[in-house]
């Protein structure tokens, strides 16, 4: 029997994600050698009693409703790369199974919360640099990782921009590289106050976010934190583009 929401008005008050994590837990459960189809899972004798034996699940009279919220969710698991076809004819004929990313995140519901709101944050936001790599660790929950890893390449970035040594690191690397009279990031026609609050402004990120993760354990529990920390990462890290030599 699937593991879908039996509430209906709890299953149409959810976000489509929310009850993506219900599908793709019923999916796995009804699989048969690996594979399973929309039809087998969300589909109408399935949830309606139409010709199975036992109790429907849902009642037939909110059924236009039910099949929407359902379908929008398989949707999801599919645009997101949680399901996809399976090889050969099989998937020719509509079968899907589980990817690498589906099964890790049946391990556990947080797991899923973490990917959920790593969809939610779109990649594009990221600075290439760092894209790939700091958008997997916030789906995996990793949130420190993805900060710490931010961060540092800011800092490496400002380091090969403004052509300093291998030694020169954090806040005081920031101040050298920004310092409003003197800095090779600086932009000389700013207003001196705009310039003395770029290096304040890098200085304060490399010491806040990415020093403390540097020396010791840093817990970072909630996935917004560390979006907006890697959001603020990659502002840092568009503004070192501007200032590069020509």
């Amino acid at each position: 029997m699937p593991e879908l929401i039996p509430d209906v008005d709890a299953l149409l008050g959810l976000a489509p994600e929310e009850v993506a994590q219900a599908v793709l837990t019923s999916a796995h459960s009804m699989a048969q050698n690996g594979m399973f189809s929309a039809m087998g899972v969300i589909g109408p004798e399935m949830l309606y009693g139409r010709g199975i034996p036992g109790p429907a699940i849902y009642p037939r009279n909110r059924e236009a409703e039910i099949t929407e919220a359902l379908g929008v969710a398989w949707l999801w698991l599919e645009i997101n790369m949680l399901f996809m076809p399976s090889p050969g004819i099989n998937g020719t004929n509509g079968w899907r199974q589980l990817t690498r990313r589906g099964r890790d995140l049946l391990v556990s519901p947080d797991r899923f919360r973490s990917f959920r709101e790593a969809a939610a944050f779109p990649k594009a936001l990221l600075h290439p640099a760092i894209a790939d790599e700091v958008w997997l660790d916030l789906a995996r929950g990793d949130y420190q990782v993805a900060v710490f890893r931010s961060f540092r390449a800011v800092e490496e970035a400002v380091r090969e921009a403004g052509k300093f040594a291998a030694h020169d690191v954090g806040v005081d690397l920031m101040r050298r590289a920004f310092n409003p009279t003197t800095g090779p990031l600086t932009k000389m026609a700013d207003p001196a106050a705009e310039r003395e609050a770029l290096s304040a402004l890098f200085a304060g990120a490399i010491g806040s976010y990415k020093n403390p993760h540097s020396h010791r354990t840093v817990g970072i529990t909630e996935p917004r934190d560390a979006q907006e920390m890697v959001s603020l990462a990659s502002h840092l890290l568009r503004i070192v583009d501007s200032r590069r030599p020509a």
